[in-house]
């Protein structure tokens, strides 16, 4: 532990520090660690994606925006915490929400807007990758949009030269180097557990089945090259610093390692790479990562095969809507407690609306709910409406209104879940939950472990978040023993003295939640009928 402000002082200057930014779907966060891996100084920038010409986007200078006002409130921090300005750090690493599509020309001009994972515009392509490659593709992933921006024939696709995530853009924006991490690119194209690369025969595959388009362009030429944890992916380079910190004080030079995906960063935040262990982020969009020990017996549609950031198989269940209704109620009871003359912070207001659900009927009373802002893969609804059904024998109160909605946040996670541990017999010794969810003591662990029926663990560090756990990539980078491995370096270095708090589940929320499930699956009708008919 280094405690002494003049310890720090020296730590900062000398560039003994380690920095992690991540791009969320809701934040953009940096994060400075010292060499005990303890956050000394933070900041952030909120931003919300918007849905354009039918697509789920982000603003291309809205992303550099965020990325300066998040290193620009992190680096104030420094300067009011320890006097001093920030103009060099230890090593640096860049995160941001898996998938998605982002395409550029020769030039490095973007040829389409952000095209994000949110987006379930891809059937067509997923499906027939899938197919063809005998290896689940999921809607998101970054080849099933390039694959059916092919098959719509849109203009942009002759003029391709690289194709990549937001983590990829970022990490090549600021060092020129066309890198990504093996976690992330598991989310681009299948990755090959011998080599630590793309598929070879699948990237054939690909190339055969496009060739008679002629595009003057291979697979392999326009993805970025893959990396695992500990390798360096290049140095921020006089451009790159300046665009990071447009004050110019940043110097370049510094070393970065492979970006991560958020999925990569979550594992690493919760120490979860070791096999049989898994974690759940929950955010906008909710996933559990579980190390496995085996493959898989077959293709399932629901599980995602991606990996660890050293490159281990990791079976992954995402579902792409999670907190957002929840969110959106929690803005109504605000306007009405603001209506009614009082003001509250959110954590006293999300405190107090959750922790109601302990009060209540173990299956919420009835109550059912779908929080689908967008479509969901899982449940096979390619558009959301958000719903809330209950019959006239309800037990409609506060506290089943919100066990409904926070055991609807778990419902697709749930059923995804359900094919690895009662298909496949997957077997899962406890599950680390992150996020903000996590916040509120009890409520969100016990919802979790009723759901899947697995004791869940929060750490004191859970609230570090995903830029924390990319900020440790980058230290392991360059701090790692020779030979060290992640686990190893997590394990015994970072979480050595780290203490959880683990509910295991309870018998009436496991049942009282069954019960619930069943009228969720039930329900599907009526989400389907409400994308049919509200337009």
């Amino acid at each position: 532990m280094i405690s002494s402000q003049a310890d720090l002082q020296e730590i900062i200057t000398q560039g003994k520090t380690a920095l992690g930014i991540e791009f969320g779907s809701t934040r953009i966060k940096a994060v400075l660690i010292d060499p005990s891996f303890d956050t000394i100084a933070s900041g952030s920038y909120e931003w919300e994606n918007q849905l354009k010409d039918g697509f789920w986007t982000y603003d291309q200078q809205e992303i550099i925006k965020g990325l300066q006002a998040a290193y620009r409130e992190m680096k104030q921090d420094v300067a009011d915490k320890y006097g001093v300005t920030l103009q060099t750090v230890g090593s640096i690493g860049f995160s941001a929400m898996m998938h998605g599509y982002m395409a550029f020309d020769p030039q490095g001009e973007l040829l389409v807007p952000f095209r994000t994972w949110r987006n379930s515009t891809t059937g067509a392509s997923a499906k027939a990758l899938t197919d063809l490659f005998q290896f689940n593709i999921p809607e998101r992933w970054t080849i099933a949009h390039l694959y059916q921006a092919i098959l719509n024939g849109e203009e942009h696709v002759p003029n391709i030269d690289f194709v990549t995530t937001l983590g990829g853009y970022i990490h090549w924006l600021l060092t020129g180097s066309k890198y990504i991490g093996i976690g992330d690119a598991s989310g681009v194209f299948p990755i090959d557990e011998a080599t630590h690369d793309y598929h070879p025969a699948m990237v054939k595959q690909f190339d055969d089945l496009i060739a008679a388009r002629n595009y003057p362009w291979t697979l392999r030429a326009v993805l970025p090259q893959v990396l695992v944890s500990g390798e360096q992916a290049g140095t921020l380079t006089a451009e790159g610093a300046r665009l990071l910190d447009p004050e110019n004080d940043l110097q370049p030079g510094i070393l970065l390692c492979p970006p991560e995906g958020d999925a990569g960063t979550g594992m690493v935040a919760t120490n979860s790479v070791k096999k049989r262990t898994g974690n759940v982020s929950v955010g906008t969009s909710v996933f559990a990562m579980i190390v496995l020990e085996h493959e898989l017996s077959k293709l399932y549609p629901e599980i995602d095969m991606v990996t660890t950031p050293d490159g281990s198989p990791v079976g992954m269940v995402h579902a792409n809507n999670c907190s957002s209704d929840l969110n959106a109620w929690m803005g109504l009871f605000r306007e009405f407690a603001q209506a009614m003359g009082y003001e509250s912070d959110s954590a006293k207001l999300y405190g107090t609306l959750l922790t109601k659900a302990l009060e209540a009927d173990p299956d919420a009373g009835g109550l059912l709910s779908y929080g689908y802002l967008s479509g969901e893969n899982i449940t096979g609804l390619e558009q959301g409406r958000p719903l809330f059904v209950r019959s006239p024998e309800s037990n409609f109160n506060l506290a089943n209104f919100m066990r409904t909605h926070l055991f609807s946040a778990f419902g697709a996670l749930k059923l995804g879940m359900d094919i690895l541990t009662e298909n496949e017999k997957v077997a899962i010794d406890s599950l680390l939950g992150h996020g903000g969810l996590f916040k509120t003591p009890v409520v969100g662990q016990k919802a979790l472990a009723a759901a899947l029926n697995v004791p869940i663990s929060v750490m004191s560090t859970a609230g570090e978040g995903g830029a924390w756990g990319m900020a440790l990539l980058a230290s392991y980078m360059t701090n790692k023993e020779q030979s060290e491995t992640l686990e190893h370096f997590l394990g015994e270095k970072v979480f050595r003295n780290v203490a959880g708090e683990e509910i295991a589940p309870d018998a009436a929320d496991v049942e009282g939640f069954r019960v619930f499930i069943e009228r969720y699956r039930a329900g599907l009708a009526i989400e389907q009928a409400a994308v049919d008919h509200l337009k």
